[in-house]
């Protein structure tokens, strides 16, 4: 049987029902309704301040909320929403503006939060009529929240160098700066990219562009950017096992700073460089052709991510403690 809401001559009725001290039952049997129907409307319509049934004050009250009805504001206010989207497109994730949001405008709301302002808008792939589409800022660009999964183990052939198992335990521990992660993001048709630097303490990216795939590049490019550092800002340097990084020997004689390998496909022993190239590719994704982006974006992409606040920082930027530590 179809369901239909009380009218308003339903709802005199049964407030003159009410004043004659009518049982629930009897009610419903004189509206044919059912008594849980009837025990229901009764109960959230009696007001605090006056312990009476007034047909009127429910019957308004009910039409506000059958108006407002399926439809849900996400976020507190427009000041918090305005907040979201500005951050959201600037490439903050959900965690950071979560993170900062207290400290820049005195508000609070969770990460879970602002995904589902992301995501409950959408129906059917497509965002509904009004809403903005706010997936393409986020770092997946995910359709829907999907959870993480695992890759499938691979072959592992045997390392080059000097091999993380003989890096400094002080390393893990990230106490202190100069302990680095280096990467190659190859550009589309596996033409030269960008080799990227990344402190595991701060979190300071340096982004390079790379003007061939050769050892000899990637060595420039490491030494062009660690140069000019004091010497207790380069200590160590962990790295992948690809050919590029086969001039290890001369990185340590020009830098200073002690090469240390990952094992084949483990990706997570350099998780700080991984999870930064992650967030490169968020303005670069894959078949981006660097050939066509110029120093001046690679840098202003830089400064965007050292500038970006980390939760492990407690929502200080990587800037801030890098220099803070070169000042000191």
């Amino acid at each position: 049987m179809k369901y239909r809401h009380l009218s308003i001559e339903e709802r005199e009725s049964l407030q003159y029902m009410w004043w004659e001290r009518k049982s629930i039952r009897a009610m419903a049997k004189a509206l044919n309704r059912s008594p849980s129907s009837v025990s229901r409307e009764l109960k959230r319509n009696f007001p605090p301040e006056r312990q009476a049934y007034t047909s009127r004050l429910a019957h308004e009250r009910a039409l506000v909320k059958r108006k407002c009805r399926g439809r849900h504001i996400r976020l507190k206010n427009d000041r918090i929403r305005r907040y979201v989207t500005f951050h959201l497109k600037h490439r903050w994730s959900p965690e950071q503006i979560a993170g900062k949001i207290k400290s820049d405008i005195e508000e609070h709301i969770s990460h879970e939060a602002i995904y589902r302002f992301i995501y409950a808008p959408i129906s059917y792939g497509k965002p509904r009529l009004g809403f903005e589409d706010l997936r393409p800022y986020l770092r997946r660009r995910r359709k829907l929240r999907q959870p993480k999964g695992m890759r499938r183990c691979q072959r592992m052939p045997k390392f080059q160098g000097i091999s993380i198992d003989q890096r400094p335990v002080i390393v893990n521990h990230r106490n202190r700066m100069g302990d680095w992660e280096g990467d190659t993001v190859e550009s589309v048709n596996h033409r030269p990219g960008i080799n990227t630097l990344v402190d595991r303490k701060s979190g300071l990216v340096f982004i390079t562009k790379l003007s061939g795939k050769t050892a000899a590049d990637t060595t420039d490019a490491v030494q062009t950017r660690l140069k000019n550092l004091p010497d207790k800002f380069k200590r160590t340097l962990t790295m992948d096992n690809g050919s590029e990084n086969s001039d290890w020997k001369n990185i340590e004689s020009l830098t200073g700073a002690k090469c240390f390998f990952a094992h084949q496909y483990h990706s997570w022993e350099r998780g700080t460089n991984e999870n930064t190239n992650g967030l490169i590719r968020d303005y670069y994704p894959k078949k981006t052709d660097f050939d066509m982006i110029s120093e001046e974006e690679i840098q202003y992409v830089e400064y965007e991510l050292n500038t970006r606040p980390r939760k492990r920082l407690n929502w200080k930027t990587p800037l801030e403690i890098f220099s803070v530590a070169l000042a000191g």
